[in-house]
């Protein structure tokens, strides 16, 4: 089969490599779509945010967003037959543990990524164990499933979490394909969506997606922005995408008191004030990352009941002989969401 592997410093390599075997508590895949994601970049330049050394050293496949049909299963396995259309939940844990009992297997002490760790989804074919394939229904189809195993279902789990609803405001700073993810959750949601970035056409990009209002915060002060748009009280729910320094601080003091941030855009350092946009606002502050296994059902019924277009999210399809292209697009910005597909 062919499988694109990552040796870091941005080179990419198609190569052919044998097809795997399911063990008995595992199903093998065929790969109908494999999605691209920020993260990904990590591996790309090598130095994977998780995972062991393996993943930037091109000796792991790549690909954490993955959906496709079952075509070989265990002799252990139960609940998966054989045509099965499934995405892969990215979290192997344990499975014995509080956190994974709880649904949140990445937070299980012994937990091992998809596309990081093992093989992903950046092949003709993949392995996952029984417990992490994610039921994908008939009205969807696999480039949806594949962006709503990361994305789509970090942001509903996140927003949930925060009780965004009608009637509320959230403002959302950094519209790459997380940000864009966040403004179609907030809206199903109900809220009044402001979104905020540099780029223009991410912001135009917005606005289609249902933003109802775009800051574009070289020429206009976001902050000033969104509290002239909120009576001066500020965003109910602020939610971080960008990952940089700049975004992080005007999420901060974009947010009312008493409302909540969420910080989703991967970032190891930045300097805040605590005390002046936290502590004396009474804010809630959270991370975004992932979503428990157990909501993926919620997810799929709002996604198919509220008609949500997720694959708009998408701007470029590959195949995986173009990945060395893909990957090198993705990473100038001259994509939003990319995905292979077969």
């Amino acid at each position: 089969m062919k499988a694109v592997i990552l040796p870091g410093d941005k080179r990419v390599t198609v190569v052919e490599r044998e097809l795997p075997k399911p063990g008995p508590h595992e199903v093998l895949v065929r790969t109908r779509a494999s999605a691209i994601c920020r993260s990904d970049m990590s591996i790309y330049y090598g130095t994977p945010i998780v995972g062991g050394e393996g993943a930037g050293q091109g000796s792991v496949i790549p690909g954490h967003e993955a959906a496709g049909e079952v075509v070989k299963v265990g002799n252990a396995v139960t609940h998966v037959k054989e045509g099965d259309r499934v995405a892969g939940y990215l979290a192997l844990g344990c499975g014995f543990c509080e956190y994974c009992l709880s649904g949140y297997m990445m937070l299980c002490n012994q937990w091992k990524c998809f596309g990081f760790d093992v093989h992903g989804g950046d092949a003709d074919y993949f392995v996952l164990p029984e417990r992490n394939c994610l039921q994908l229904p008939d009205e969807l189809s696999f480039r949806a499933g594949a962006v709503m195993t990361d994305m789509v279902g970090s942001q509903y789990h996140v927003q949930k979490q925060l009780g965004v609803a009608g009637g509320k405001t959230v403002a959302v700073f950094g519209m790459g394909p997380m940000g864009s993810a966040a403004v179609l959750i907030g809206k199903a949601f109900g809220a009044r969506v402001i979104a905020v970035d540099v780029i223009d056409h991410r912001l135009e990009q917005a606005s289609s997606l249902g933003a109802d209002a775009v800051i574009n915060s070289t020429t206009a002060d976001a902050v000033r922005q969104i509290r002239a748009l909120t009576q001066s009280r500020g965003a109910d729910v602020c939610i971080d995408c960008s990952g940089n320094p700049a975004g992080q601080n005007s999420a901060l003091d974009a947010a009312a008191k008493l409302g909540a941030v969420a910080f989703v855009g991967e970032s190891r350092a930045t300097q805040i004030n605590p005390s002046d946009q936290m502590l004396r606002k009474l804010l809630t502050v959270v991370g975004g990352w992932y979503f428990p296994i157990s909501e993926w059902e919620e997810i799929v019924r709002l996604v198919i009941d509220q008609k949500i277009p997720v694959e708009k999210l998408i701007s470029h399809d590959f195949s995986i002989d173009q990945a060395e292209e893909a990957f090198r697009a993705f990473d100038q910005r001259e994509t939003e969401k990319a995905v292979f597909v077969w």
